[in-house]
C-alpha cells in the first residue's frame, strides 16, 4: 500500500505563484497585440502590402492561441486552489473525530484508575479553580504532569501543585490571595522522572502590609530538577494622607497627614531538592517589593473673606509622603542530588536575591493662601491674600531586601516618591477696597508664593487688590514669589490698579532658584518679577525685581538664569521704575545669564518717566568652566514731562575659561519739557582666572535721552579688569542727548591688568549732544577712560568731542596712560 501525503500550506501556495505567472504572461501578450497586429506597409507597392497583411495575421493567430492558453492556465489554478482547500477542510473535519477517538481510548485505559485510586493511569491533572486555593490534581499514574494549584481567596493561601504520576513533571502552586496570602507549595515530580514544580507567588499585601511569602518549590524524587520558589508578594501601598482643614477667619488652613508606610515585601519561597540520583536543586525565589508609601494628604486653603476685609489664611503645608516598604528576603535554594553531587554532576540551588525596597510615597498639594477679604462699610480697606503653603517631603524608599545567602544579591533600596516635584501653593490674590465715597480705600497686598519642596517650583506671589473706584486710595502691591529647588523660583505677583490719585501697587518680587541633587543638571531659573500697577491720575507703581539663580554643584552642567524685572505702571503723576534683572551665580560648568532690567514706564503728558531697571550680574566661580557669561541689559527710562535714567547693565565676574560680555546699559527716557534721561553704564567686566587668554571687555552704556531744556548725559563705558594673560578693554562713553544745552558724554570705560604682557586699552569719552537751539551750548565731551597694565602697554582713552550748536562744547579730557 502506497501513503500520499498532502500538505495543504504547500498546494496553495503552488496555485498562488501560478497565478502570478498567468498574470505576468497575459501582461506580456497584451503589450505585443499592438505592434504585432497593426503592421503597416513598408511602401505603396502590392508586395509590401501583402507581407504586412501577412505579418498582421500572424500576429492575430498568436493572440487567439494566447488567450486560449490563459484561459487554460486560469482554470488549473483555480483548480489546483480549490483541491488546497478541499484537502484542508478534510483535515479540520477529522481532527474532532480523532480527538474523539482519543479521548475514547484514555477514558477506558483510565477509568479502572479513576475509580480505584482517583486518579488517571495516563494524562494530566485537574487545574485547582482559580480564587478557592484549591490544590491541583494528581498526574497520571504511569505518565501524566500534576495540576496547578488554584489561586488563593483574599488572604488565603493558594492550592498546592498536584504531584506527577511515574513520569512527569510536578504542577506549580498557586497564587495567594490578594491581602498576603502564602504561594501554594509547588507539586512534587515523578517517582522517576520528572521535575519538582515551581512554587506560587505570594499575594500582594494589604494597605501598608506585609505581602504573602512565596510557596516552595516541588521536590524531585530519583532522577529531576527542584522547583524553583516562588516570590514574595508586593507589599501593600501605604494609606493615603488626610486633606488638611480649610481655614477659618482666624485660623490658617490645616496641614495635610503624612502618608502611611509600605508594607514590607514578602520572602521569597524554598527551592525544592533535586532527585536523589540526579538533579540540581530548585532556586530560591525573589523576595517581594516593598509597597509604595502613601501619598501625603492636600494641605488646607486658606480662609477667602467675604465680609470684613481681613487677612487671608496661609494655606497648609501638605503631608509628607510615607516611607516605602523593605523589599523581602530571597529564598534558601534547594539541595541537589547526594549521589551525583559526589561526581559534580549536580549542584545546590542558588539562593534568591532580596527583593527592591518600595517607592516613597508623594507629598501632597500644597494648600493655597486664602484671598484677602474685600473692604466693608466698617473695615474699609482690602486684607491681604494669605501666603501658599509648603509641600510636605517625599517620602524616603524602602531598604533593599536581604540577600537570600552566599553569592545572591540583595535587593536595591527604593526610589524616593516617583512624584518629586513639589511646587509651592500660590500667594492668594488681595483684597478689594470698599467703599468709594470715602477717599484714601487702599486695597491689600497679594500672598507670598510658597517654597517648594526637594524639587519643583516656586509658587507665583498673589496679585494686589485693586484700589475701590471713584476715590483715590493705592493699589496693593504684588506678593513675592517662592523659592524653587531644581526649578524655577516663583513670579511675583502684579501689583494692584489704584484709584483717583492713588499710587498703583508694587509688583512683587521673583522668586529665588537653586539647584537641588534631585536634579544636579537641571536649568535653574529666578522668577520674573512682578508688574507695577497702574494708576489713573497719580504715580505708576514700580516692577518687581528679578529672582536670582543660583547653582552650588561644581559638576553641574545646567544654566543658571536670573529673572526678568516687572514693568512699571503707568500714570499721568509718573510712570514707575522697572524692575532690576536678577542676578546669575554659578558654580558649575553651565552658561550663566544675569536676568534683563525692565524699562520705565511712560509719564504720558503730564508725568516724568519712569527709571530703567538695572542687568543681573553673572559670576561664575568654577576655573573649569567653558559656559556662556553674559550680564543683564539695562532697561531703558520711560518718556515723560522728564526722561528716565537708564538702566546700568549687569556686571560680569570670570574665574572660567570663555570670554565674558558684559551688560548694556540702558537708554534713557526722552523728556517732552524738561531734561531728558542720562544713559545707563555699561557693565564692569572682570575676570580673575590666572589662566584666561580671553579679553575683558567693558559693556557698551546707554545713550543720553533727548529734552526740551537739556538734554540726558550719556552713560559711562563699562570697565574692564583682567587678572590673568589676556588684553583689558574699556568701553566708550555713551553720547549725550540733545537739548537747548546738550546733554554730556559719557565717561570712557576704566582698563587695567595685573600680570603677563596682556594690554589695557581705556575707553574713549563718550560725544557731547548737539544744542537744540540759537545762542545756547553743546554738551561736554566725556573724559576717557585711564588704563593701567601690569606687563603690557597701557594706553588711556581720548576724550570725547563736545556738542555742537551755539558756541559748541567743551572736549573732554583724555584718560591718562598707566604704568607701562
Amino acid at each position: 500500500m502506497s501513503y500520499v501525503f498532502i500538505g495543504a500550506d504547500a498546494v496553495s501556495a503552488a496555485a498562488e505563484n501560478l497565478s502570478t505567472l498567468g498574470s505576468s504572461l497575459s501582461a506580456a501578450n497584451a503589450a505585443a497585440a499592438a505592434p504585432t497586429t497593426q503592421l503597416l506597409a513598408a511602401g505603396a507597392d502590392e508586395v509590401s502590402a501583402a507581407i504586412a497583411a501577412l505579418f498582421t495575421h500572424h500576429g492575430l493567430q498568436y493572440q487567439m492561441l494566447s488567450a486560449q492558453a490563459a484561459a487554460f492556465h486560469e482554470r488549473f489554478a483555480q483548480t489546483l486552489a480549490s483541491t488546497a482547500t478541499t484537502y484542508a477542510s478534510a483535515e479540520a473535519a477529522n481532527i474532532p473525530s480523532l480527538q474523539t477517538v482519543e479521548n475514547s481510548i484514555l477514558g477506558v485505559i483510565n477509568t479502572p484508575t479513576n475509580l480505584l485510586l482517583g486518579r488517571p493511569l495516563i494524562g494530566d491533572g485537574a487545574n485547582g479553580a482559580p480564587g478557592t486555593g484549591a490544590d491541583g490534581g494528581a498526574g497520571g499514574i504511569l505518565w501524566g504532569n500534576g495540576g496547578a494549584g488554584g489561586s488563593g481567596a483574599p488572604g488565603q493561601a493558594g492550592g498546592t501543585g498536584g504531584p506527577a504520576g511515574l513520569i512527569g513533571n510536578g504542577g506549580a502552586g498557586g497564587t495567594g490571595g490578594v491581602g498576603g496570602g502564602p504561594g501554594g507549595t509547588g507539586g512534587t515530580g515523578g517517582w522517576l522522572w520528572g521535575n519538582g514544580g515551581p512554587g506560587g507567588m505570594g499575594g500582594t499585601g494589604a494597605a501598608g502590609l506585609p505581602g504573602g511569602m512565596g510557596g516552595t518549590g516541588g521536590s524531585a524524587l530519583f532522577f529531576g530538577h527542584g522547583g524553583h520558589g516562588g516570590t514574595g508578594g508586593a507589599g501593600g501601598a501605604g494609606a493615603v494622607g488626610t486633606a488638611g482643614t480649610p481655614g477659618s477667619a482666624t485660623l490658617a488652613g490645616g496641614a495635610g497627614s503624612a502618608g502611611g508606610t509600605g508594607g514590607i515585601g514578602g520572602n521569597g519561597g524554598i527551592g525544592g531538592n533535586g532527585g536523589l540520583f540526579f538533579g540540581d536543586g530548585g532556586a530560591g525565589g525573589r523576595g517581594g517589593v516593598g509597597g509604595a508609601g502613601g501619598t501625603g494628604g492636600a494641605g488646607g486653603a486658606g480662609w477667602d473673606a467675604v465680609t470684613a476685609g481681613g487677612w487671608g489664611g496661609t494655606g497648609g503645608a501638605s503631608g509628607d509622603g510615607g516611607d516605602g516598604g523593605a523589599g523581602g528576603g530571597g529564598g534558601v535554594g534547594g539541595r541537589g542530588s547526594a549521589l551525583a553531587s559526589q561526581f559534580g554532576l549536580s549542584r545546590a540551588g542558588a539562593y534568591g536575591d532580596g527583593g527592591d525596597g518600595g517607592a516613597g510615597g508623594n507629598p501632597g498639594a500644597p494648600g493655597n493662601g486664602g484671598a484677602g477679604g474685600a473692604g466693608t462699610a466698617d473695615f474699609i480697606h482690602g486684607g491681604a491674600g494669605g501666603t501658599g503653603g509648603d509641600p510636605g517631603a517625599v517620602g524616603r524608599g524602602g531598604a533593599g531586601g536581604l540577600a537570600g545567602g552566599p553569592g545572591a544579591a540583595a535587593g536595591a533600596a527604593g526610589a524616593s516618591g516617583v512624584t518629586i516635584h513639589g511646587n509651592g501653593g500660590n500667594g492668594g490674590n488681595g483684597g478689594a477696597g470698599y467703599s468709594p465715597e470715602t477717599p484714601g480705600i487702599n486695597a491689600g497686598n497679594g500672598g507670598n508664593g510658597g517654597n517648594s519642596g526637594a524639587f519643583g517650583n516656586g509658587g507665583a506671589g498673589g496679585p494686589g487688590g485693586n484700589a475701590a473706584p471713584g476715590g483715590n486710595g493705592n493699589g496693593g502691591d504684588g506678593g513675592n514669589g517662592g523659592k524653587g529647588y531644581g526649578g524655577r523660583g516663583g513670579d511675583g505677583g502684579a501689583g494692584g490698579n489704584a484709584a483717583g490719585t492713588g499710587t498703583g501697587g508694587r509688583g512683587g518680587d521673583g522668586g529665588n532658584g537653586y539647584d537641588s541633587p534631585i536634579a544636579p543638571n537641571a536649568t535653574i531659573t529666578g522668577g520674573a518679577g512682578g508688574n507695577g500697577g497702574n494708576s489713573e491720575t497719580g504715580q505708576g507703581g514700580d516692577g518687581g525685581w528679578g529672582g536670582a539663580a543660583r547653582i552650588n554643584n561644581s559638576e553641574a552642567t545646567g544654566a543658571a538664569l536670573g529673572g526678568a524685572g516687572g514693568l512699571g505702571g503707568t500714570g499721568l503723576a509718573g510712570g514707575g521704575s522697572g524692575g532690576w534683572g536678577g542676578d546669575a551665580v554659578n558654580r558649575g560648568l553651565g552658561n550663566t545669564i544675569g536676568g534683563d532690567g525692565a524699562p520705565g514706564a511712560s509719564g504720558g503728558a503730564t508725568g516724568t518717566g519712569g527709571h530703567g531697571g538695572w542687568g543681573g550680574q553673572a559670576d561664575v566661580v568654577n576655573p573649569r568652566s567653558t559656559g556662556v557669561v553674559i550680564g543683564g541689559t539695562g532697561g531703558a527710562g520711560g518718556d515723560g514731562t522728564t526722561g528716565g535714567n537708564g538702566g546700568h547693565g549687569g556686571n560680569v565676574y570670570m574665574n572660567g575659561l570663555t570670554a565674558p560680555i558684559a551688560g548694556a546699559g540702558g537708554d534713557g527716557g526722552h523728556g517732552t519739557t524738561g531734561a531728558g534721561g542720562n544713559g545707563g553704564n555699561g557693565g564692569r567686566a572682570v575676570i580673575y582666572n590666572a589662566d584666561s587668554t580671553d579679553a575683558a571687555i567693558g559693556g557698551a552704556p546707554g545713550n543720553g535721552g533727548n529734552g526740551a531744556t537739556k538734554g540726558g548725559n550719556g552713560g559711562a563705558g563699562g570697565q574692564a579688569d583682567h587678572l590673568g594673560l589676556g588684553d583689558a578693554i574699556g568701553h566708550a562713553g555713551g553720547t549725550g542727548g540733545t537739548g537747548l544745552t546738550g546733554g554730556n558724554g559719557g565717561r570712557g570705560g576704566g582698563a587695567s591688568t595685573i600680570q603677563g604682557a596682556g594690554d589695557s586699552y581705556g575707553g574713549q569719552g563718550g560725544t557731547g549732544g548737539n544744542s537744540s537751539g540759537i545762542g545756547t551750548t553743546g554738551g561736554t565731551g566725556g573724559d576717557g577712560g585711564n588704563a593701567s597694565a601690569g606687563g603690557g602697554t597701557a594706553k588711556g582713552g581720548q576724550g570725547g568731542p563736545g556738542g555742537q550748536g551755539g558756541p559748541g562744547g567743551s572736549p573732554g579730557k583724555s584718560g591718562t596712560d598707566g604704568w607701562p
